[in-house]
C-alpha cells in the first residue's frame, strides 16, 4: 500500500535579530549592510540591486548548540560532529513545571539514540527580563541518566540547562563529555507531540568553535 503519512515541519528555534540579548553579559548581535542594495547598484545593470548583510555577534546568540569542544579543550568541534547526532533523530519531549528537574522524570523512558526534548515553557519569558531570573534547568543526576541510557542529543527552552549558580556546570560537563550535543534556548515545544516526530539542529561546520546558533525544527508524522 502506498505511504499516505503526511509531515508538518514545526519551527522550534527564536528569531535572531539586532540588539537581541541572548544571556546577560554577553553582547547582543549587530545586523547591518555590508553593501546595501543602494550600494549595489554601481556593480550591476540598472534596476539590478542585491543585498549582502554582515553580523556580528558571540557564538551563544539566539538558540544554538553546544559541542563538546564548548567545555573540552580535546573536545569535538562543529566541523567534527556527526549529523547523525544532529539531524533526524527520533524525539521525545519531556514536560515539566517544576524548576529542578531531576532524573525521576525521565525513568521508565526509552531515551536510547534519541534527542530528548524538555518543554518547561520558559520560552513564553523570552526577550524579557524574567527570562534571566530563575529558569528550568537539569539535575547533574539527570544528566547521568541520560547519559547512561544513551540520549544522542539533549535539549531544553530555558536560558541555561544547567543551574547558573554551580560553577560547575555539571550537565554541560556530562553530557558534552559523552559527546551528547546540547540545544538551548528552544521554543514553541508544547506543540511537538510526546513521540513521533523527529528533530534537526543542525550548526555552520566552523573550525574550533564550540558553539553556533541553528534553525531547529522537528518533523511530526501525522496519519
Amino acid at each position: 500500500m502506498p505511504d499516505e503519512s503526511v509531515h508538518r515541519l514545526i519551527d522550534v528555534s527564536h528569531t535572531v535579530e539586532d540588539g537581541l540579548i541572548t544571556y546577560k553579559g554577553l553582547p547582543a548581535p549587530v545586523i547591518c549592510d555590508f553593501l546595501s542594495r543602494q550600494e549595489s547598484r554601481k556593480h550591476y545593470a540598472d534596476d539590478t540591486e542585491f543585498h549582502i548583510g554582515k553580523i556580528e555577534m558571540v557564538a551563544n546568540t539566539g538558540g544554538y548548540v553546544d559541542s563538546p569542544f564548548h567545555r573540552y579543550a580535546d573536545g569535538k568541534d562543529l566541523s567534527e560532529l556527526p549529523l547523525s547526532s544532529l539531524a533526524d533523530l527520533p524525539t521525545v519531549v519531556v514536560r515539566s513545571t517544576v524548576r529542578r528537574i531531576e532524573a525521576a522524570i525521565f525513568d521508565g523512558l526509552d531515551v536510547s539514540g534519541k534527542a530528548v526534548l524538555v518543554d518547561t515553557g520558559w520560552s513564553k519569558n523570552w526577550n524579557t527580563d524574567d527570562y534571566f531570573a530563575g529558569h528550568p534547568f537539569l539535575s547533574e543526576d539527570a544528566a547521568l541518566l541520560l547519559r547512561d541510557r544513551g540520549a544522542t542529543l539533549v535539549g531544553i527552552d530555558s536560558l541555561n540547562i544547567d543551574d547558573t549558580n554551580d560553577g560547575r556546570r555539571p550537565v554541560h560537563s556530562t553530557l558534552l563529555a559523552a559527546e551528547i550535543p546540547i540545544v538551548e534556548h528552544l521554543t514553541y515545544l508544547a506543540t511537538l507531540p510526546v513521540t513521533g516526530c523527529r528533530f534537526f539542529a543542525v550548526p555552520v561546520k566552523v573550525r574550533a568553535f564550540g558553539t553556533f546558533p541553528v534553525g531547529a525544527f522537528a518533523k511530526v508524522e501525522d496519519a
